[in-house]
């Protein structure tokens, strides 16, 4: 049903107006109907993956003379809400993609590798993924132990790398390791990215873990086992692989805030629907005011939510510095998707708390965006530390 925090459509463009339109019409036929259904078989639903590739969405960011569609910040994340309304298990692969890879390819790849890597991952026929955190370096990515060590003209990457989002279905890897010796003695200047690509030797997938949620998601751990890579496999400078990860998790965060402001725009939905419907003495529940008032405070942050999320969007698209604005948005949408399942669970009773019923799926997607990409805490210390910004 059609609600007053869907996405405005008046003050959209004609090219916002298509490009969500599209968007909105592929999740309606193509996952809102299987989402649940993925969710319980933990299917990663590839050929999904690829059409969507195939209709630009796996290259909405990357400019057009690499062959993207060349979408402004706002656009692309008005495309994204749709897809993540419909399942953010799915959202998470396009947002990854979008965010990291594509910018980090765009912003320092060489003239080679962006004809090599960059204009295939924009026409959907490569699926990307980031390797950045480790079993005992999540929240200080900077405590790394993963190394590449020179091999004559190339190099040889091992450790271990967890909670790797398309992990074991990507075909090429974003992935962070040292470079300047096994004590870290350079800390985040010792670190430098790496292009993968899954199929070469030594690059070995973990199963998939068996998560809370965004089971449509494929999540792993990565063993690097004496992976040999050509020297053009670095990716800009040497020890600034630091420095790329953030600016590509800038990005990422507002592709998180929007899939958090899909899932619960989506929990709304399917509340006031369900309170338009379900009686209590002889009363549809949305004619207590109790129920009012509680969608009321629902609707109301899941709108300050998105357009806190675009504004931080649009400082993007103006070339503004975006790390406080981008971890407040992540903050406060994450958490508004967690309250808002949380509210709309309630609501539901008894069912809500039922694998039949929508919103419960919605409470377990909304739980991980407090968490990946920078957990809440992380995201209070990057907005407090740009308070007293010099």
């Amino acid at each position: 049903m059609t609600t007053v925090v869907d996405q405005p459509a008046g003050g959209l463009s004609d090219t916002q107006r298509q490009i969500v339109d599209l968007a909105r019409e592929f999740a309606r036929e193509h996952i809102a109907p299987h989402a649940a259904e993925w969710d319980r078989t933990r299917q990663f639903p590839r050929p999904v993956i690829d059409e969507l590739g195939r209709i630009g969405f796996l290259g909405m960011t990357v400019p057009e003379r690499f062959d993207g569609m060349g979408l402004d910040t706002v656009t692309y994340l008005l495309a994204l809400e749709e897809i993540a309304a419909a399942d953010a298990g799915v959202a998470v692969s396009i947002s990854i993609q979008n965010a990291i890879p594509a910018t980090m390819l765009t912003r320092h790849g060489t003239p080679a590798q962006q004809e090599r890597w960059l204009k295939p991952l924009a026409r959907g026929e490569l699926l990307t993924g980031f390797a950045l955190s480790e079993p005992d370096a999540g929240s200080d990515p900077a405590g790394m132990r993963a190394q590449a060590v020179r091999d004559g003209a190339g190099w040889v990457l091992s450790g271990m790398k967890a909670w790797v989002t398309n992990g074991a279905t990507a075909d090429l890897m974003m992935v962070m390791v040292r470079t300047d010796g096994p004590d870290g003695r350079r800390g985040p200047k010792g670190i430098s990215t790496f292009i993968v690509p899954t199929s070469t030797p030594g690059y070995r997938a973990g199963a998939p873990e068996d998560k809370m949620g965004l089971r449509a998601s494929n999540t792993s751990t990565v063993a690097l086992e004496d992976l040999r890579l050509p020297a053009d496999a670095l990716l800009g400078e040497e020890g600034m692989g630091f420095v790329y990860s953030m600016e590509g998790l800038d990005a990422g965060r507002l592709g998180i805030a929007t899939q958090a402001v899909g899932i619960a725009r989506r929990a709304l939905e399917h509340a006031v629907t369900y309170c338009a419907e379900r009686k209590q003495f002889d009363t549809p529940l949305r004619g207590f005011q109790g129920v009012q008032f509680k969608l009321a405070d629902m609707a109301t942050r899941v709108a300050a939510a998105r357009a806190l999320t675009q504004a931080a969007a649009a400082r993007k698209d103006r070339g503004e510095d975006i790390r406080q604005a981008a971890s407040m948005a992540k903050l406060f949408a994450s958490e508004t998707a967690m309250w808002v399942t949380t509210q709309a669970v309630q609501l539901f009773g008894g069912y809500g708390y039922m694998r039949d019923f929508p919103v419960e799926k919605l409470f377990r997607d909304a739980k991980v965006t407090e968490i990946y990409e920078g957990t809440s805490e992380v995201q209070r210390i990057v907005i407090a530390r740009g308070l007293y910004r010099d």
